[in-house]
């Protein structure tokens, strides 16, 4: 017996271009593209200190942090050095090449060691067009950056330096807010940096530090630990202080 006629084959099935972009985007991770390597993805490893780009270098790729801490600097033409940000594990840095922007404008270096996975302009255009998934993760990073950045603006506009130093001590937390324990600020953070950040001096920096511990916000053993308790430094009504001025 012929048994092959009476076998039928499967239909063929058609799909439509919307139909395989939407199989491709539920196979597509955004989580395992951040951390594979391919064409256009590179993850490198730098120790403490060691710069990642630097202001004036060609803008041609956006950085992702795997781990680590990441000080992103600017320097006037006077030369006069601020702190802009400090970024984290999960944070993307760079992004300016994707509006344009010819050359770096800040520096970013490595605080304790780091990992960063530094993807390419054009790869990162392409996901971004391609994948939903990844477009909209790094859409809600951009509306996060921007959020922060007009907190940070309305900090220096009309809050103390008091007020200043707590919020940059409580951002820098990695876990801040869980069941209300000290956590340790891994990175360690120098007065200097924090001085450049809250746009004040060292001293001033170094005065309210230790009135911070008295009032047991903060502890020293071997690093830096903040409370929860600081938020209230934060909190506190305008125009007042918890008595540290």
């Amino acid at each position: 017996m012929d048994w092959s006629e009476n076998v039928v084959a499967p239909p063929k099935i058609k799909f439509d271009e919307r139909s395989r972009k939407a199989a491709a985007n539920r196979a597509f991770d955004p989580a395992t593209f951040l951390e594979t390597v391919a064409k256009g993805r590179v993850i490198f490893a730098f120790k403490k200190n060691a710069i990642i780009f630097e202001q004036g270098d060609a803008a041609d790729s956006v950085v992702y942090i795997r781990s680590g801490k990441v000080k992103v600097t600017v320097v006037s033409a006077q030369g006069n050095e601020a702190v802009v940000a400090i970024l984290g594990a999960d944070e993307f840095l760079g992004e300016g090449c994707l509006i344009g922007q010819p050359k770096r404008l800040a520096t970013a270096s490595a605080m304790p060691d780091c990992s960063v996975m530094q993807v390419s302009k054009a790869e990162i255009q392409r996901v971004l067009k391609d994948e939903p998934a990844f477009s909209q993760m790094f859409v809600a990073h951009i509306l996060t950056r921007t959020a922060r950045v007009e907190e940070d603006l309305v900090d220096q506009l009309f809050n103390s330096t008091e007020k200043r130093l707590a919020r940059v001590l409580l951002l820098l937390l990695a876990n801040f807010g869980k069941a209300g324990r000290p956590e340790p600020i891994l990175a360690k953070i120098n007065q200097e940096t924090l001085a450049a950040m809250v746009g004040t001096t060292r001293s001033r920096v170094s005065h309210f530090m230790n009135k911070f511990r008295k009032l047991g916000f903060i502890d020293y053993n071997g690093h830096l630990e903040v409370h929860s308790s600081l938020l209230s430094v934060v909190l506190s009504e305008k125009g007042r202080s918890v008595g540290l001025e």
